[in-house]
């Protein structure tokens, strides 16, 4: 059950609103489909696939080192940019489902350095480990969690996507991936025509 998130990004309703008809169940489903969406966009990419650094115009990550701002993301990157970013939703949700408001700092993030990302069973060991982890989030949950529960976020934030609950948190890491599925595909795309064998792509 991939989540349609158009609604959301087309304005017509806040993230908070989109997210509280959503139960533990699908929570569960959109992670797994996300995730496994993510397994078949790799299809049987190999290891020299996964790390190849694919010509991308509007590469500009200005967290990067100089040399790396405007390079295009290899497989193996956007895999843990896209899962460091999700677990930290679901670390959120956890955290808010069970009554205790979290701060904007400090940040429960963990991103595994790409760079150390070179083969294929790394990358696919990494997008199992995240889905356990996210299950695991919601499995934190209480049987009945703290939906009126906020994590602090900027005003931009709320008037844009509205309040950060348990809901609404865990999903935001879900809309960023699917944000990214359209890249990684075209990753894969450029990285199959320049590597895999003619006419295997």
């Amino acid at each position: 059950m991939l989540l349609d998130f158009s609604p959301v990004d087309n304005q017509q309703i806040k993230l908070y609103d989109f997210a509280q008809a959503l139960t533990l169940d699908d929570l569960r489903a959109a992670t797994n489909a996300s995730l496994n969406a993510i397994l078949a966009m790799l299809g049987n990419a190999d290891d020299a696939q996964m790390i190849f650094i694919p010509d991308d115009p509007n590469a500009d990550d200005e967290h990067a080192p100089p040399e790396e701002r405007y390079q295009g993301w290899s497989l193996a990157h956007l895999v843990v940019h896209v899962t460091a970013t999700s677990e930290e939703a679901a670390a959120y949700s956890a955290v808010l489902a069970r009554g205790i408001a979290y701060p904007r700092e400090p940040r429960l993030r963990y991103e595994t350095d790409w760079h150390t990302m070179k083969t294929r069973a790394q990358v696919l060991q990494r997008i199992e480990e995240s889905r356990r982890i996210r299950l695991a989030a919601l499995d934190m949950w209480p049987d009945v969690p703290h939906l009126d529960t906020h994590r602090e976020v900027s005003e931009n934030y709320v008037a844009k996507l509205g309040f950060s609950n348990a809901k609404s948190a865990f999903i935001s890491g879900l809309k960023h991936e699917h944000a990214h599925h359209a890249q990684i595909q075209e990753t894969a795309k450029q990285a199959c025509a320049a590597l895999a064998p003619a006419g295997t792509c």
